[in-house]
């Protein structure tokens, strides 16, 4: 059933909720035992304001949690007690590549965003994408989400990411420090926050397209304020080792 967005819980006769909620505790434990599926999560945060308000609060944070424990406890560590953004973004940004549009982002190319079931995400590969002078800095990358076949753009990857403590990175000091442009009119596809343009304010290094495979002059990315990555790059074709390990 396809549940239609109330904005606010009005408790008439027509109301989902009107002869009142489950308790969080209830709820908290049917998620669980659902294993904290994200569809699920999304379609009764439709229900009413209360749902919503559970799902950003609760359901959400348990998703990113059970998804990705090992890079929430990293990001919590700091003493904050939830991640830059909010745990919506955050969780939306574990299992949607968001693509782009002919007139978005990276004009030129149009590719639809979709879901996708399991993306790894990397501290590690995250150091190659910040200037030597950044680097104590923590960004988490995924792989990139390879579309192949683009035409004359040839194979598309896109990659998505996170900073912690984004507010008092060193990135983002440079990227003040240098006067680096924020998009017009595009924002981030998973919290709506403006976009820093890196490649503009000169933060991309080379050895980002190493760690992605890319062409050296083909790879761009922006970051939100609230510290979200997304980017794309031009992939190099596989060796014939590669494709004869493939086959």
């Amino acid at each position: 059933m396809i549940l239609t967005k109330q904005h606010r819980c009005i408790h008439s006769s027509s109301c989902v909720c009107t002869k009142g909620h489950l308790s969080e505790d209830v709820i908290f434990l049917v998620f669980n035992h659902l294993k904290w599926n994200p569809k699920l999560i999304a379609a009764v945060s439709c229900a009413c304001k209360w749902f919503d308000d559970l799902a950003k609060r609760v359901l959400w944070k348990e998703f990113c949690k059970t998804r990705a424990p090992k890079m929430m406890l990293d990001l919590q560590s700091s003493g904050s007690h939830s991640a830059d953004g909010n745990w919506t973004a955050l969780g939306k940004l574990l299992i949607y590549c968001s693509g782009c549009r002919k007139d978005g982002l990276f004009n030129g190319i149009h590719i639809p965003g979709h879901f996708v079931y399991r993306t790894r995400f990397s501290r590690t590969s995250g150091k190659s994408f910040l200037l030597p002078q950044c680097r104590t800095d923590v960004l988490y990358v995924s792989d990139p989400c390879e579309h192949l076949d683009q035409g004359d753009e040839g194979d598309v990857g896109f990659f998505r990411g996170l900073f912690k403590s984004f507010a008092t990175s060193k990135v983002r000091k440079t990227l003040i420090k240098r006067n680096a442009p924020l998009h017009p009119t595009e924002v981030c596809p998973y919290c709506k926050a403006k976009l820093w343009n890196m490649l503009a304010g000169k933060m991309i290094p080379s050895s980002a397209s190493c760690r992605l495979g890319a062409y050296d002059d083909c790879i761009e990315y922006y970051v939100c304020l609230n510290g979200h990555v997304l980017g794309i790059c031009t992939l190099l074709p596989l060796s014939d080792t590669d494709e004869a390990s493939e086959e």
